[in-house]
This record gives C-alpha cells, structure tokens and sequence, in this order.
C-alpha cells in the first residue's frame, strides 16, 4: 500500500495536525512506502504537479491519503492524478462523497438514524420545523459546529433555526450549500464538554470492506461510559457492520451512539481516510490495513 500523506512540520500546529503526524509515523514505522503531498494547489498549480516525484507503478497499488479533509474537487483530481501512477485509493471520488455528505449517506442509513431533512435555503426552515418539530439539531453536510457549543448546533423555535441556517450556508467547507435539520436525540452522557456539549456515549469504528477493522471511543479523556460489555460491543459492531452493508463504501468511518433508552442508533458517517482516530492506537489501525494489503 502506498501512503500519500499531507504531514509537514511547517503547518501551524492542531489536533488534526498532530494526528496527522501520528498516523504518519506510524504509517513508516510499518514500512508502508510514504509520500508527501502539499495541502492545496497553491503552489504547485494541478494534482498532476503535487504528484510529481511519485514514479509510475506498473502493477495498480492500493493508496491511503493522510491529510484534512478536502473539496471534492481536490479529492477528484489527487483520485485521478494517483490513478495515472497505478495508485488506486481506497475510496472513489463518489465513494468519498457518499461517506462524506450526510444528504447522500443518510438515504442509505434510513431507519438506523434519526430522521433528517436536507435544506439550501432559510425559506425551508418552516417545512422542517414542521416535520420534525422542535428543538432540532443543525449541521452542515459535512460538518456540525460542535465546537462552538450546544446553541451553535440546537434550535429550540423557529427564530432559531433560521439564524443557524443563515450561518451554516456561509460556511461553505462545513456545509457545501447543504443544511442538515436532524430530529434532536438525548445521548446517554456523565460529561459535558467546556463549552456545554453533552459528550454522548459515542464509539467510531473503522470498517474496510464489511470488516472491523478497530473500534475506539469518540471523545478525549476519561469516561466510564467508554466501557463496553461484550453485549454492548456486539451491539455496537454488528450496527456498523449494518450500516457499512448499507452505505457499500469500501474505507468507511462509522459513528455509533447510544440513546437513554439504551438503544443504539448511527450518528454519521465519513471517509475513514480523513477521520480522527479517537482513542484507537494508531500503530494497531494501521497493522489491520497492513494485514489486508
């Protein structure tokens, strides 16, 4: 497997920085043949020109991309430029979308999710404050705004709701021109965030082709609720065994979360090459690949 990877000690410093390092350093300690691809086409213009120290493999190779999430643009051209190489990445262009953008994942996952509408415009808010009733839960179709807190995610009226929306379709990398009115859920927590977000009993489980590959739990720190039985981890596995069945996206990042009630439900899906790695050790997820390929 060959690893393109947008790690670069010049990058201001974040969490998805140092993740990417991680995954990165863990990626060479295996011995996987590693990459380094510039984060944007500011400089070097084209993917074909990003690409151009990686030689020409004459047998296709499996490829893995480290890196932020990117347009979908960049992600079509990269695909294309890698494919030219005999680099196949793991995940297709439409593959990456349908993982990625939630109106395109959620018809697949109908009934394993909380019922959602898709809006373009603050003119749609009435019809989804009418259909799923009040509070509701609001993100991009890409992203939430989760960091930002509760209010920056929860409409409780319609005033609200429109306000979020406004905000949400000028945010054009978290939301693509697309807003996503979820019917509010009460995920079992004991911890809120610093910024009040209630920290749900949330697991992320990486799933190449129908297979766990590993499991972690989704927030940082300590919790008790990070705990499974082996009922709880069966319930949980088999969910985003389910979902994966579902969704027929070969790389797949699946986030499984668990009402009061004790029920399980999917909350979202992404592009496993481009989702953080919760608590999984980073050498262990890329032993399983390395397994595989």
């Amino acid at each position: 497997m060959i690893v393109l990877s947008e790690f670069t000690e010049q990058i201001e410093a974040s969490a998805s920085a140092n993740e990417n390092k991680l995954m990165t350093e863990a990626a060479q300690i295996l011995g996987f043949k590693v990459y380094h691809i510039p984060r944007d086409f500011q400089r070097c213009g084209t993917a074909e020109n990003a690409l151009w120290h990686i030689p020409i493999y004459t047998k296709e190779t499996a490829g893995i991309w480290i890196g932020y999430i990117p347009e979908l643009e960049r992600y079509q051209a990269i695909y294309q430029a890698a494919l030219a190489k005999g680099i196949k990445l793991l995940n297709t262009p439409l593959e990456h979308q349908t993982a990625l953008e939630f109106d395109l994942f959620y018809p697949h996952l109908q009934g394993l999710t909380p019922d959602s509408v898709v809006i373009t415009s603050t003119q749609e808010c009435i019809r989804a404050g009418e259909l799923l009733g009040f509070p509701v839960f609001i993100k991009g179709a890409v992203q939430s705004r989760k960091r930002q807190g509760w209010e920056s995610c929860v409409a409780n009226n319609q005033e609200e709701l429109v306000k979020l929306t406004e905000w949400l379709l000028k945010l054009k990398y978290g939301s693509r021109g697309r807003v996503i009115i979820r019917k509010l859920v009460k995920l079992r927590h004991e911890r809120l965030a610093p910024n009040g977000f209630p920290m749900g009993r949330e697991f992320r489980c990486f799933v190449y082709n129908h297979q766990i590959l590993k499991y972690g739990y989704y927030w940082d720190g300590k919790d008790d609720l990070s705990k499974l039985s082996q009922q709880e981890e069966k319930q949980v596995l088999n969910l985003a065994l389910l979902a994966s069945k579902c969704l027929r996206v070969p790389y797949v990042a699946i986030d499984i979360g668990q009402l009061e009630s004790g029920e399980w439900i999917v909350i979202e899906t992404a592009d496993a090459q481009f989702a953080g790695i919760c608590h999984i050790p980073a050498l262990e997820l890329w032993s399983k690949l390395k397994d595989i390929f």
